[in-house]
């Protein structure tokens, strides 16, 4: 016999499901997938590439959503015919198996609706990754670097690809700052929710007496722009630098002058790159960095309230954080912006930040309701 919770999962998802097929308008999504698959069967479809390459990427985009929707209506269907044989045969196995179905289906619901709300313009692009340690010296160095592991895990589990653009090693330990290319569908939108100061309380391991020590790290985030019409590069603005790349185990030490460090004189923005071996692909990636960096500066002049853009961050220190990190005297994350927060500091180091960028994402969501 099902348990009550099970039958009540059960009715809230089919509510829920009722509510998502309103609101995504499927009619009208299955009409615009048909006219794009008319306009890709044109003779003259890959006679504009840009032009066809958009088209193909906003028609996948669609039937990503239909697909993904379809499958959980279907899903729930399937749970639905195992109901109705289980009143039939009160079969004890056969619960089991609805009650782990409906909890699978709540959980990839949760994911897609998180996925409905990455709508904005540059949601779905690149995101560029940028990790500063704050005061506290060797201390911070080493969080950074913490912190650029967890990243890194967060995105192996979305099967995003990590490029490292910049890195600059510290002095004894951990890094002095490091630049990330995350390239999946989507990244930016997930990690926009990431920008900000992050603080760690801890017991130091570079402390002799043990004491506890916190330490600050600013994580700025920026959609990777391809080409931006609407942002002006004069050649005559920039001021561009060439020096040899350095990195941690040798693994992005090159022995010619190959790094690229490009700073926009207008503006003071500072972009470097040296991840490739040819100085010539380091400078495209710089300019697309600075490209991005630009981007974002115009955003933050054009809103009235600056941490719409760039979430709370302010100086990297004491007050500014967004999401705060104990490890000593008690395990806890807490995100200050949402209140999220759970005792499971290893899963979080681990990459398992979603909890925090859903909460964060549904905030955004409310902020214009609430402000009626």
């Amino acid at each position: 016999m099902l348990e009550p919770e099970v039958k009540q999962d059960l009715r809230e998802t089919a509510k829920r499901l009722t509510e998502l097929r309103g609101s995504l308008d499927l009619d009208h999504k299955l009409e615009a997938i048909g006219d794009y698959e008319e306009k890709m069967a044109a003779p003259d479809f890959w006679d504009d590439n840009e032009k066809a390459q958009k088209t193909i990427a906003d028609l996948n985009g669609i039937k990503s959503v239909v697909d993904q929707f379809q499958s959980f209506s279907n899903e729930y269907d399937d749970l639905m015919v195992l109901v109705e044989i289980e009143e039939e045969e009160s079969d004890a196995s056969l619960a089991a198996e609805i009650a782990s179905g409906i909890s699978a289906l709540v959980k990839k619901l949760e994911a897609f609706e998180l996925q409905l709300l990455l709508s904005q313009p540059y949601d779905r692009l690149n995101a560029i990754l940028e990790l500063h340690p704050g005061a506290g010296g060797t201390e911070s160095q080493d969080w950074a670097e913490m912190l650029l592991r967890m990243y890194r895990r967060w995105a192996e589990k979305r099967d995003f690809k990590v490029e490292v653009l910049d890195y600059l090693p510290g002095d004894e330990a951990g890094v002095k700052s490091v630049t990330l290319m995350i390239k999946g569908f989507n990244a930016y939108g997930y990690l926009k929710a990431e920008k900000g100061v992050h603080r760690l309380v801890r017991i130091s391991p570079f402390d002799a007496s043990g004491r506890r020590h916190t330490s600050f790290v600013s994580c700025d985030v920026m959609p990777e722009i391809e080409d931006d019409a609407e942002i002006e590069i004069r050649t005559e603005d920039l001021k561009i630098d060439t020096y040899r790349a350095s990195g941690a185990g040798g693994q992005h030490i090159n022995t010619t002058d190959s790094a690229v460090r490009i700073t926009h004189i207008p503006t003071g923005v500072v972009v470097s790159c040296q991840q490739e071996r040819s100085q010539i692909k380091n400078r495209e990636k710089a300019m697309k960095m600075l490209r991005s960096k630009l981007y974002e500066k115009k955003i933050e002049e054009q809103e009235k309230q600056l941490a719409e853009i760039r979430g709370e961050q302010s100086d990297i220190a004491w007050g500014s954080q967004i999401r705060s990190y104990v490890f000593h005297p008690y395990s806890m994350v807490k995100d200050h912006r949402t209140s999220a927060e759970t005792g499971n500091v290893g899963a979080v180091m681990d990459g398992d930040l979603d909890m925090f960028i859903d909460a964060y994402l549904r905030l955004q969501i409310r902020k214009p309701e609430e402000q009626q």
